[in-house]
């Protein structure tokens, strides 16, 4: 078969991003965001999907880093998309639970090229490492979005940000995981497609 991967490159005036993925990795991740927080969640994403990653990214960090973050989900999304190509085989659909100390996460999701976010966190500090908290929500639908994934994320639990977001980006590569997996036959939908 040939290799699930994909090359993306974005130049804005906001961001300078270079990325190279593949599916069927073994997880290794070389992730350089310019905010340490982030490449330390992208990083796991990567190993508990057991994707490959690389991953550069120069954002106007001077500003703050929520157009580095939307950005790099709208490359990993494309990324995604364009490594699985028509999807054929996939499993498609998966789910994971993952706790971190006193933290849990529950990521679900569908790749079947439509895009929809669901995204609930309650407890979560307003200002995690230095960013809000916002600034997560918007990579994860910039993620979702341009993967065409329908993606659930609950961060059920926790007292701690950090444990909450490093279960959910556990839990999260875990479902990607489980959902990129070729262990059917043809495009796993009734309707023949995904779209």
């Amino acid at each position: 078969m040939p290799p699930r991967a994909a090359v993306v490159q974005r130049t804005t005036r906001e961001t300078d991003i270079s990325l190279r993925l593949g599916l069927d990795g073994a997880g290794r991740a070389e992730v350089a965001t310019g905010y340490g927080f982030a490449d330390h969640m992208l990083t796991l994403l990567a190993f508990w999907a057991g994707f490959d990653l690389t991953l550069s990214c120069r954002g106007d960090l001077a500003v703050d880093a929520h157009h580095s973050l939307e950005d790099v989900g709208l490359c990993l999304g494309q990324a995604l998309a364009e490594a699985l190509g028509d999807k054929a085989g996939i499993e498609r659909t998966a789910f994971a639970k993952v706790p971190m100390d006193e933290a849990l996460a529950e990521a679900v999701v569908d790749l079947s090229g439509r895009a929809f976010l669901v995204y609930r966190e309650s407890g979560l500090p307003p200002v995690i490492a230095g960013e809000e908290k916002d600034l997560w929500r918007e990579f994860f639908k910039s993620f979702a979005q341009r993967a065409g994934m329908n993606l659930h994320l609950d961060l059920v639990y926790g007292t701690n940000g950090h444990h909450m977001l490093e279960a959910a980006f556990k839990a999260l590569g875990l479902a990607l995981r489980r959902a990129v997996a070729r262990s059917r036959q043809g495009v796993t939908s009734t309707k023949g497609s995904l779209d």
